[in-house]
């Protein structure tokens, strides 16, 4: 019998081992049988399909009398808080998709004016801190590659003359972002929750030049899981935006997960998220920066970026004085608005 039959039919014992209580199958483990890891069953799940199949149910409208008890079910199970928001009535949300992109009341959400980065959306603070060695932490103690992240590095045009990258120098790429001197890179993690507010903003004055969006998975990037697939968020599909701001280079990317198969990013209108089929690892970029705007697109601190389905993460990275300083504590819930640092 061949390894892949063996594989093939192992894969619902191993999955009855993981859930089943007090080592049922355990036993099996003494003639040799090994259970498939948890990893591997988790990302053979069809979570692409899922998130589409969630997607269409998502924008079926629901008969007024059944809004109520659906909306009320949701609010309980994740802690929504609906005072929050800028239409409180349940009945006026059409469908689930409806409810989840619903606003804000604009007094609930001020955006601090004395601190240069803010938070750009509701959520919980995963990891944050200084990018070392070309490796950035998902959560504490895992990490990711920052090159495998952001995908080649095709802004070269904005590098000093006397930068170049070394292929067999994983640090070169971390050093070649960094383009003023005496400035460091950084990085923020925040993920949002179901029953967090689902649009992102802004979290500075700056240029977004640059566009890189990757099809992936969509498994969930819950910290739980966070803690055991190693470069998840690499995995995933994900939208990188680049550009500069007062301190040099700047990124915000909005990573998908599992029934958030759809970011959109408010500017851009060619982006689509979540098709059917890709080339794993492919990506395709877009630049803003062309010959009727040298400057790409310009964004204000605070301002309307985006949106998610459900609940994700978004991940800040840039450069900035080495004395920039995170006011923050990891698991800590963070709203938009309030500041993550100061120099």
């Amino acid at each position: 019998m061949s390894r892949p039959t063996v594989r093939l039919r192992s894969w619902p014992l191993s999955f009855l081992y993981y859930i089943l209580p007090f080592g049922a199958l355990k036993p099996l483990a003494r003639v040799g049988w090994r259970p498939t890891s948890r990893v591997t069953i988790y990302k053979s799940i069809p979570t692409r399909l899922l998130s589409r199949a969630w997607g269409r149910l998502n924008q079926v409208d629901l008969p007024t009398w059944l809004r109520k008890p659906i909306f009320r079910l949701y609010i309980w199970t994740f802690g929504v808080n609906m005072k929050e928001a800028a239409i409180e009535d349940l009945q006026h949300y059409r469908n689930l998709g409806e409810f989840f992109r619903r606003k804000l009341k604009p007094q609930v959400r001020p955006v601090c004016d004395s601190h240069c980065v803010i938070s750009p959306a509701d959520g919980k603070i995963l990891h944050f801190g200084r990018v070392k060695n070309c490796e950035v932490e998902q959560v504490k103690g895992v990490t990711y590659s920052l090159e495998t992240f952001l995908g080649p590095h095709n802004w070269t045009e904005n590098l000093p003359a006397n930068r170049s990258l070394d292929e067999d120098d994983p640090g070169t790429y971390q050093d070649a972002l960094v383009t003023k001197e005496g400035n460091e890179l950084f990085h923020c993690v925040v993920y949002l929750a179901p029953g967090d507010y689902h649009c992102f903003h802004s979290p500075t004055d700056w240029r977004v030049a640059h566009r890189r969006h990757f099809p992936g998975s969509l498994m969930s990037v819950n910290p739980g899981v966070a803690r055991w697939i190693k470069e998840l968020f690499c995995h995933n599909e994900r939208v990188v935006l680049s550009g500069e701001w007062t301190h040099g280079f700047f990124s915000l990317t909005a990573v998908g997960a599992t029934n958030v198969g759809s970011i959109r990013i408010y500017f851009d209108k060619e982006l689509r998220t979540n098709n059917p089929r890709y080339n794993k690892g492919s990506f395709n970029d877009f630049k803003y920066a062309s010959n009727n705007s040298q400057e790409g697109v310009s964004m204000r601190k605070g301002e309307h970026l985006g949106e998610f389905n459900l609940g994700s993460t978004i991940v800040l990275l840039f450069e900035a004085p080495r004395d920039f300083t995170f006011n923050l504590k990891a698991g800590q819930k963070i709203h938009f608005g309030e500041p993550l640092g100061t120099m």
